[in-house]
């Protein structure tokens, strides 16, 4: 059985990732910037002087770590580490003799919103955003590595427990009952749990239909903003939030004016996945829905 190394296990999905592949009796290594539970070895920078020691002949990558969405206009520049730490990742899986390296990119390599269907594997990449170009350069530069296994996986909005960004402001907004000004929100958006995700990496690790391809993921229920909102109240045990009717113009011109032109056109617009792939080539159903995914992320702040 192959060891898996999980780089980025000091963060929300690396967390769980590790958590999950320990409860299953998976062998496997922690890397991460900072100590935490789930991390077996620290390191200050994703180099190769720092990742040798942690990669051997036959192992398994997993490689979560990157820098992420950051608030406000966001440059190319903000995310160059990610492109260097793959690149590292990928000498060190070349020179050790690393069985496959699965990389974890984003749904942004696509787009930041989809019109008259969901994205497949098979549209070509547009990034609009600086974050989606730094992980089709990843990809890109993952694929030249001829000789080197791997598997892409591009998920949407992942959730649970703990999720920072976006999803926790959210959370905590709608635990407390706030009114919230997107009653005339009328789109379609795919997310994905936490726990369907670490599942469907662990499948990718392991499955030989999986090698060198690439696949969307989603818990395979697509909701529009107020849907998702209202199953959130539901889950932490309270009424919906009232939703006041603003339009999504204005909603749009006061993310440009505050320096939130990306969150609100996450709140308004439909991203939309379509998985088929995942499921049709390696057979993966999701282990959770939606109302149980929320369920376990709503939890810590659920009404008693």
């Amino acid at each position: 059985m192959s060891r898996l190394v999980v780089t980025g296990a000091s963060g929300f999905i690396g967390a769980a990732l590790v958590q999950h592949l320990r409860t299953l009796g998976r062998p496997c290594a922690g890397i991460g910037r900072r100590a935490g539970p789930a991390v077996d070895g620290v390191v200050a920078a994703y180099t190769t002087v720092a990742l040798t020691p942690w990669v051997r002949a036959g192992d398994v990558l997993i490689h979560l770590a990157a820098r992420a969405h950051r608030p406000g206009q966001a440059h190319d520049d903000d995310f160059a580490d990610n492109l260097r730490t793959t690149a590292a990742l990928v000498e060190i899986c070349r020179a050790q003799g690393a069985a496959r390296l699965v990389f974890v990119s984003s749904v942004g390599v696509h787009g930041q919103r989809t019109v008259d269907a969901p994205f497949t594997e098979r549209d070509a990449p547009a990034p609009e955003e600086a974050y989606g170009r730094s992980k089709l350069a990843c990809e890109q530069l993952i694929v030249a590595a001829a000789d080197l296994a791997h598997v892409i996986v591009r998920p949407p909005l992942v959730y649970g427990a703990g999720a920072p960004g976006n999803f926790a402001q959210l959370a905590r907004a709608v635990a407390r009952g706030w009114p919230l000004p997107l009653g005339a929100i009328h789109n379609r958006r795919s997310f994905v749990a936490v726990d369907n995700l670490v599942d469907f990496l662990t499948l990718c690790a392991k499955h030989p239909a999986a090698r060198n391809q690439t696949f969307l993921v989603a818990d395979g229920e697509d909701l529009s903003t107020p849907q998702w909102i209202a199953r959130m109240a539901a889950a932490a045990g309270r009424r919906s939030p009232h939703l006041l009717p603003v339009p999504s113009a204005w909603l749009r011109a006061a993310g440009t004016l505050l320096g939130r032109r990306a969150a609100a056109q996450r709140l308004c617009d439909s991203l939309q996945v379509d998985s088929t792939l995942a499921r049709t080539l390696l057979g993966w159903t999701p282990v959770v829905g939606v109302a149980e995914g929320l369920r376990r992320a709503m939890a810590p702040l659920r009404t008693p």
